[in-house]
C-alpha cells in the first residue's frame, strides 16, 4: 500500500511535513511502519496551492524514490503553502511511470489514493465508458486511482457540483456507488480499498473505506489544532484555542510521531469532511 500526507490550515513550509517529523513521509517511503509493504519507492508526487497566483494547484512528480530526490528536498524547503498533498507510491496497478504518480490534478482539485479497486483490469473499459470525451482524454495513466478520480470528475460535472465539501462529498459517495454497481454487473467480487484524500484548495475530504467488513482496512489518521510545528524530529499539533477554532489540519496514512494522543484514527467506512473554516464532520459512509 502507498502512503500519503495532507495538510490544510495556516501556511507551513512543506519540508516541515515531508522531512522533519520522526516518522516523516520520506522515512515512510523507505520503511513504513503500519503496513505489510514497508517500501514505497515507485515514485512520488507533491501538490500544493498558491492562491496569490490562482486557484489551480501546482504538482511536482517523479519516478525517483522520494528518499533519493535532491530536487524534492530543495523545493520542499522553499515552498510555503496553506494546503499540500504528498504521496509515495508502491506500484500495484500500473507500472512505474510519471503519469501514474499521485496526486492527480484536474482544474481546482487534488486527489490521492491508498488502496485498490477490486477487479480493475476487468472494470477499466467499463469505467472509461462512463466518461465524457474531455475527461476520457484527461486520463493519461494506467492506475485504478486515476480512473476512479476520472469517474468522480464525471459525476461531479453531471451533478453541476460546486467547489465545497458538501458537493464533493455527494459526488464522491455517488462515485463509490457507481463503482459498486459496475462491479456487481460484471461479476467482480474482489475487495475495494478506498483511503482517499480530495481537496479543492479550500475544503478537504477523506475516506477510509473497505467493501468487505471482514477484511482489514489500511490505517488513516488525522490531527487538528491551533497550529502545526515541526523541529528537531518532533512535530506537534498544538491544542485548539476555543476563541479561534481549528487552524491546522493534518491527514496521514501513518502517525508522523510517537505522540499518539495527537492522532485520531478515522473509523472504517467513514468520511471526514473538513470545511473551509476547518470545522470537522465525521459521517458513516452508509449515511452520507
Amino acid at each position: 500500500m502507498c502512503r500519503f500526507a495532507a495538510y490544510l490550515g495556516r501556511p507551513i513550509i512543506i519540508d516541515e511535513l515531508l522531512f522533519k517529523p520522526s516518522n516523516s513521509l520520506i522515512k515512510q517511503s523507505i520503511r513504513a511502519r503500519e503496513t505489510d509493504e514497508p517500501l514505497n519507492g515507485d515514485g512520488f508526487g507533491l501538490g500544493w496551492y498558491a492562491h496569490q497566483i490562482d486557484y489551480t494547484p501546482a504538482v511536482f512528480a517523479s519516478m525517483q524514490p522520494a528518499w533519493n530526490d535532491r530536487n524534492l528536498q530543495h523545493l520542499a524547503a522553499k515552498i510555503r503553502t496553506h494546503c499540500v498533498f504528498a504521496h509515495v507510491r508502491a506500484a500495484s496497478t500500473g507500472g512505474v511511470n510519471i503519469y501514474n504518480c499521485h496526486p492527480f490534478t484536474y482544474k481546482r482539485f487534488l486527489f490521492m489514493h491508498n488502496g485498490g479497486i477490486g477487479g480493475f483490469e476487468k472494470l477499466k473499459r467499463h469505467i472509461r465508458h462512463e466518461l465524457s470525451d474531455e475527461i476520457y482524454d484527461w486520463v493519461k495513466g494506467q492506475t485504478d486511482s486515476e480512473h476512479f478520480f476520472g469517474l468522480f470528475l464525471q459525476i461531479f460535472e453531471n451533478m453541476h457540483g460546486q467547489y465545497n465539501a458538501e458537493s464533493m462529498a455527494k459526488a464522491l459517495t455517488e462515485t463509490i456507488k457507481v463503482l459498486t454497481r459496475l462491479q456487481k454487473k460484471y461479476g467482480i467480487e474482489e475487495v475495494n480499498y478506498l483511503n482517499i484524500a480530495l481537496t479543492d484548495g479550500f475544503s478537504l475530504l477523506a475516506t477510509r473505506y473497505i467493501s468487505h467488513p471482514e477484511v482489514a482496512c489500511p490505517t488513516l489518521y488525522y490531527a487538528a489544532g491551533s497550529s502545526y510545528e515541526a523541529r528537531d524530529g518532533a512535530c506537534h499539533v498544538l491544542p485548539v484555542n476555543p476563541a479561534e477554532g481549528i487552524e491546522a489540519f493534518l491527514l496521514v496514512s501513518e502517525k508522523l510521531t510517537n505522540y499518539k494522543c495527537e492522532w485520531i484514527e478515522i473509523p472504517v467506512n467513514h468520511m471526514l469532511l473538513v470545511q473551509q473554516d476547518l470545522s470537522l464532520e465525521m459521517r458513516a459512509m452508509d449515511k452520507v
